[in-house]
């Protein structure tokens, strides 16, 4: 099974682990540290704290804003469930902006037009708006940060998918246009830790207030103590955290692999242009949902958009007989069981749309470029025989 990502695993990789496991520290370690300085630095913030996994620090993103049972976030309808839950971890409403058909992300155009209609009906505002850089490509942040600002709404942007990503030539997770920003290192994602997440910004006040709930709300530094130290022992539980740590055998693993971030990025970079080549080529269907002028896409996928539902669904049995792993990112989460009972049926045309046209196909560093014709050639003859068919 040629899958449609995968992790990137060297002999380097292994030895900076096996040293972890041989050292005195498998958790609380200095490899952690090391991490979180290593991908703050990369991103150009600067605070970064390391959680056990991506889901936890949007958990700790939205209590560090202050989501409660009192608040509404909004959120985009095509992303990971995650992007979701972490507000309703916190007890708040969740209600979701509809997407560009033709890229699955949110924009200002959508967000202001679904502002004006709450304003005009005396509807809630947002407390948080949470930002999902679909496959890799940035959201236009600058517009919806103005856009947001004068509601006094705060912004988490999803980063999951677009670490090594760049927006208007800086690094996407520098929080230029948002209070915080998070990214994940599941394998699927350039690089991994296993399992692992981070959350960036650069408010030191969020960055300790997560890193505090991070670990079971303790504080051990005498200076932010509500009571005088009793000792070298002595520790504080000011908040109600989690033990959301990441151990040191996780992050020494995603620090060596940060070394060879950028040049995983660019080999992704690289295939993407490929994909778009042969697509050139071929006078048929796929439409590449990510625009070929994003030089900034980390790539984290390589979607595309198919003429018809149902072309797409034959090419992904088709697809999938012959090995090739693909996926379909994302169903539209307003419209999963847990989400539909909760909230009154509404339309959302644009994440219809692009869920039932979407297909991730493969991209991965190692993909050997052969693959690649052989995967549109399934693709254009799916189309084809739905086309004759029809």
């Amino acid at each position: 099974m040629i899958p449609y990502s995968r992790q990137n695993i060297t002999r380097k990789d292994i030895e900076a682990v096996v040293e972890v496991l041989e050292s005195d520290f498998l958790t609380q370690g200095p490899a952690v540290k090391d991490f979180e300085h290593a991908i703050a630095s990369y991103c150009e913030v600067q605070h970064g704290v390391a959680t056990c996994n991506a889901t936890a620090a949007l958990h700790l993103a939205c209590l560090a804003l202050g989501v409660d049972s009192d608040s509404l976030v909004w959120a985009p309808a095509i992303s990971f469930v995650a992007s979701a839950n972490c507000a309703r971890y916190c007890g708040a409403e969740v209600d979701f902006v509809d997407v560009c058909p033709d890229s699955g992300l949110i924009d200002a155009v959508t967000i202001g037009e679904k502002l004006e209609r709450a304003k005009r009906l005396g509807l809630a505002i947002p407390d948080v708006l949470i930002v999902v850089h679909l496959a890799g490509q940035s959201c236009d942040m600058e517009s919806i940060h103005k856009l947001c600002q004068p509601y006094g709404i705060k912004i988490i942007e999803d980063a999951c998918h677009a670490l090594g990503g760049s927006y208007q030539a800086a690094p996407i997770g520098n929080c230029s246009y948002s209070d915080c920003a998070v990214f994940s290192f599941h394998p699927v994602k350039p690089i991994t830790s296993a399992e692992g997440g981070m959350f960036l910004t650069a408010s030191e006040e969020l960055a300790e207030k997560v890193r505090t709930l991070c670990s079971h709300g303790i504080v051990r530094d005498a200076d932010r103590m509500h009571n005088h130290p009793k000792g070298g022992w002595y520790y504080e539980q000011q908040l109600l955290g989690f033990n959301y740590r990441l151990s040191d055998v996780h992050a020494v693993l995603g620090l060596s692999q940060t070394q060879r971030l950028q040049d995983i990025v660019q080999k992704k970079q690289h295939l993407a242009s490929v994909y778009y080549s042969i697509l050139g080529s071929d006078d048929v269907c796929l439409v590449p949902a990510v625009s070929p002028n994003s030089s900034g896409c980390a790539w984290h996928l390589f979607p595309v958009l198919f003429p018809t539902s149902e072309s797409r669904d034959l090419a992904f049995k088709l697809l999938r007989e012959q090995g090739f792993g693909v996926n379909i990112h994302y169903e539209p989460i307003p419209q999963q069981p847990y989400y539909a009972q909760l909230r009154e049926y509404e339309a959302y045309p644009g994440a219809d749309y692009y869920a039932s046209h979407t297909l991730s196909l493969p991209l991965f560093a190692e993909l050997d470029e052969s693959v690649i014709q052989q995967v549109v050639d399934i693709c254009c003859g799916a189309v084809a025989d739905i086309g004759m068919s029809s």
